[in-house]
């Protein structure tokens, strides 16, 4: 029968209550591990590394593969989010993780303990469901106790437990009510609450928020990223929503195909993404076909279809003659003044402009291009947006313009 873990969770919930010191380290850097050393037991290191996927693959027929070759470091304390489209492999990982589904090829370790073939309920590893997996039969309270209760744990102590879970997430005056009479919001805390109680080494929590209503999906991603920050329990979360990732995470893997396409801290992943897919997937973006014209040590000058010439960071270090894609954030466009000459210009036609509340977002036909948008925040120098028909000039910096072969 597996144990509590000696460093108590009761410990650092006290801590998690407001006026509680929490001291905790967070290493921000992960990396992807490259070929398997022959020698070297792959064993994860005490101080960083909690989970390794090295060379995981699955496949359910043999042929096509839903997850190929994954090499990946979790490392201890931190919110690490998979993210990326249906069919991308996200979930099959955290399954595999889990233990609900296991890896045709590759091993998954976990604190030096290899999984491949580890029963979950081995595993100490909490897990919060996209329907939250409650049981409608039993209280609040009972649901909580319950992990508790499979593990033996006397009963007076599965009492002081559950108490202590249940403020964490601020629940504890429900503690007798039934899931049906609790809100969407107040059963993924119950969830949260269970998944956490017997004191698990991470908790996996599969788009746990994607039946809320958007007012009250953002407020719990507020509430999911502070309880990890005050607790210090490494999460990993898997969501196909790109604000949600970029909201609550530490860091960010974008898979794609079964294949971790960018593996970064939240900033990089959405201001320096390295290749088409992230840049087209993460965030809001404009794209230019173009061909490179010229090569200037990291940028290249490229020449779009009507003429237009545009310098930019050449990322996938693309050659002369080849067929690019060059990408700009709508918000790091603005328009050009008449009485300036600038380096990156391009004419265009304002033919939509929609009102967001913050901010304007105005859609501008580019010859030979796709509409171009420009978002434009209120107070910032503009006394009104342009309006539809009226000819404008757009530009943008260099380092704002990314070249991807």
């Amino acid at each position: 029968m597996p144990e509590l873990e000696t460093s108590d969770l009761r410990t650092k919930v006290l801590q998690a209550v407001p006026g509680m010191k929490v001291q905790k380290s967070r290493d921000s850097s992960m990396t992807i591990d490259g070929k398997k050393r022959e020698d070297e037991k792959p064993m994860a290191r005490k101080d960083d590394v909690l989970v390794r996927f090295q060379q995981v693959t699955k496949t359910y027929d043999g042929e096509y593969s839903i997850v190929r070759n994954l090499d990946l470091d979790i490392r201890r304390g931190e919110f690490l989010t998979l993210l990326g489209p249906s069919g991308s492999g996200k979930t099959t990982c955290l399954m595999m993780l889990a233990g609900f589904e296991f890896p045709t090829g590759g091993e998954i370790w976990l604190e030096g303990t290899l999984l491949n073939k580890l029963p979950p309920h081995k595993r100490n590893i909490g897990m919060v469901f996209q329907n939250y997996a409650l049981f409608p039969h039993m209280t609040v309270a009972q649901n909580v106790e319950y992990p508790l209760r499979t593990r033996g744990i006397d009963k007076a102590t599965r009492a002081k437990e559950v108490e202590n879970a249940l403020h964490m997430v601020q629940m504890e005056n429900f503690a007798a009510r039934y899931p049906s009479q609790l809100s969407g919001g107040q059963q993924q805390r119950v969830a949260l609450s269970r998944a956490l109680v017997f004191q698990p080494k991470l908790v996996l929590m599969d788009e746990p928020l994607g039946a809320l209503d958007k007012q009250l999906r953002k407020h719990m991603q507020l509430e999911l990223k502070a309880l990890h920050q005050r607790l210090g329990v490494t999460f990993v979360y898997v969501t196909h929503d790109q604000d949600e990732a970029l909201t609550m995470s530490d860091r960010v893997a974008v898979l794609d195909q079964g294949v971790i396409q960018q593996l970064d801290a939240v900033d990089r992943l959405y201001e320096a993404p390295t290749n088409r897919f992230v840049a087209g997937f993460v965030g809001d973006n404009n794209s230019f076909n173009a061909m490179i014209e010229s090569e200037r040590g990291d940028s290249c000058q490229v020449r779009l279809t009507d003429g237009s010439v545009l310098i930019g960071l050449n990322v996938n270090k693309g050659s002369l003659g080849d067929k690019v894609m060059a990408y700009v954030r709508p918000e790091r466009i603005r328009f050009a003044d008449e009485r300036h000459s600038e380096q990156n210009v391009l004419p265009a036609t304002v033919v939509d402009v929609v009102y967001f509340g913050d901010h304007v977002r105005v859609s501008c036909a580019v010859a030979q291009q796709a509409n171009c948008f420009v978002k434009v925040p209120f107070g910032q120098g503009m006394a009104a947006p342009p309006a539809i028909g009226n000819k404008v000039k757009l530009t943008f910096t260099t380092e704002h313009l990314r070249i991807f072969t």
